[in-house]
């Protein structure tokens, strides 16, 4: 019984440690700018990756984001872990106004139909 509660006690120091401090405060419906490090070869570059946020998943070090934007006419998604060494930094660049947690119906939108009301503070 002890060692496992020696275990967990473990695994959450080893997962705070790796927590990022640093995080705005991302909802569904943000628009946000992510600097993910990019390996190519042996050079290490960042790639900025910007788009409206569709779900925030997860809690703790496990939370994730996914992130949506139109390239050449395309849409692109990716999921971010959010405290991953590759991710350097998170920009929230304007907050949406929505009354969803997941925005799955943007993936049918384009152009000015994809475009959400920004939050009024």
């Amino acid at each position: 019984m002890s060692t496992t509660l020696f275990m967990n006690d473990v695994l959450k120091t080893l997962a705070s440690e790796q927590l990022k401090a640093d995080l705005p405060e991302i909802r569904p419906g943000d628009t946000v700018r992510v600097s993910v490090r990019v390996v190519e070869g042996n050079r290490e570059r960042l790639q900025n990756f910007e788009g409206t946020v569709l779900r925030v998943r997860g809690g703790g070090l496990d939370e994730q984001i996914t992130v949506r934007r139109i390239a050449s006419g395309i849409g692109v998604e990716r999921t971010f872990l959010i405290h991953s060494p590759r991710v350097d930094k998170i920009e929230v660049v304007r907050h949406g106004h929505v009354r969803r947690a997941a925005l799955y119906f943007l993936r049918d939108r384009v152009g000015k139909g994809a475009t959400l009301r920004e939050k009024r503070r």
